[in-house]
């Protein structure tokens, strides 16, 4: 008991699917002298299953908090997403005194609701932006000083904005490749063919319709080209609608790993189906990436495996042209057509150096890990 006692207590805000993977990982390498409770912001927090309790309101936004997609904000205040707000302040003002320290994983959201109920000297890790198009505004800056007490940027442009107004702001690499999650199972033991892509169709509303495209251009493909194919499903996506999109039936055989989920197929297309917790394990397999996600499209380039991206009309392109300006060639952008993705695809696929040049330029463009050493020895210091 007189251990118990003196154990020091943190809560990780998260806000965001991708968001709550990455503080879980890192939450799961503190020592056990630390006591942690989750805040996930946005969704169910199935990130932090098995690994620290889940405290806070769980709340839902018809954007889930995806950004990219113009008119989310609108929509989500639209449908009744302000009523979120007030139970989120109220808890995080009830949390007030209750940690030796407060960690806010994700973009400025989660500071500016610490900000706003009286928190101070956060530890901020900031995965959002990138510092490659765009610094910190005047206003964040403000919010930045006022509130936290260390931060974790993504480029060093970013550091030194926030170093100048006096935050001890630090870049010690990518925490985003620190932390891809991996699980029980074996994807390259499914590999039969020459070639072999995984989907990230993403974790929110639009996956199913993301999904069915992606498939549609897979269709594209000649039968001798047809490479082996992952999909990585994330937490809250119904696999039994992805099928239902596609004409693609499951089937009920799974193996005792894991993090398998089956397969669904129709005789000429098959998709080997894993949780998307074991995103490392299906990247380490494959050699390219269909990809509508936001953190795990990161982990992917910055793991060499060029990306494939179809934008439409409901993308936000500010954020769009921001990102872009960090990836580079390494993610190849075409219409929301099949055919198009589907031509992308196949130079990719019948282009082995091709796919090399761009998975080099990935590496470069995102950065290695290291970050998650840096962020660790902060913590527990």
């Amino acid at each position: 008991m007189a251990e118990a006692s003196v154990r020091r207590r943190f809560l990780f805000i998260s806000n965001g699917h991708g968001e709550d993977w990455i503080a879980a990982a890192i939450v799961a390498r503190l020592p056990k002298t630390i006591a942690v409770d989750a805040y996930a912001m946005i969704g169910a927090g199935n990130a932090y299953n098995g690994i620290c309790p889940l405290v806070g309101p769980r709340a839902t936004l018809a954007s889930e908090g995806w950004r990219n997609v113009k008119g989310s904000l609108r929509r989500d205040v639209a449908t009744g997403g302000l009523r979120i707000v007030p139970p989120a302040l109220r808890f995080l003002r009830q949390a007030m005194g209750r940690y030796d320290r407060v960690v806010v994983v994700g973009d400025m959201v989660g500071v500016i609701a610490a900000a706003a109920t009286g928190h101070r000297g956060l530890t901020y890790l900031d995965v959002y932006k990138t510092g490659a198009a765009r610094l910190y505004s005047a206003a964040e800056r403000w919010v930045i000083q006022k509130t936290c007490q260390t931060v974790f940027c993504r480029a060093d442009a970013l550091a030194q904005s926030l170093l100048a107004t006096g935050v001890d702001a630090r870049c010690a690499g990518n925490v985003m490749m620190d932390t891809i999650p991996s699980s029980d199972y074996d994807a390259a033991a499914r590999r039969t063919r020459a070639s072999a892509i995984t989907l990230l169709p993403g974790s929110r509303a639009l996956t199913a319709e993301s999904f069915a495209l992606q498939v549609a251009a897979l269709r594209t493909l000649p039968a001798e080209l047809c490479p082996d194919v992952f999909l990585a499903v994330a937490g809250g996506i119904d696999v039994d609608d992805l099928a239902g999109q596609t004409g693609l039936r499951r089937t009920p055989l799974l193996s005792t790993e894991a993090a398998d989920l089956g397969q669904i197929f129709d005789g000429d297309l098959t998709i080997h189906m894993a949780r998307g917790g074991a995103l490392a394990n299906l990247l380490a397999a494959s050699d390219i990436v269909l990809s509508q996600a936001g953190t795990a499209t990161v982990q992917a380039l910055g793991s060499g495996r060029p990306a494939i991206t179809f934008i439409n009309e409901r993308d936000r392109r500010s954020r769009f042209r921001d990102e872009q300006a960090l990836f580079g060639e390494a993610r190849i952008v075409v219409p929301a057509e099949a055919g198009a993705i589907g031509r992308a695809l196949r130079r990719l696929v019948e282009d082995e150096t091709e796919r090399k040049r761009l998975g080099s330029i990935g590496r470069q463009r995102i950065g290695g890990p290291g970050a998650m050493d840096a962020i660790l020895a902060e913590l527990v210091r």
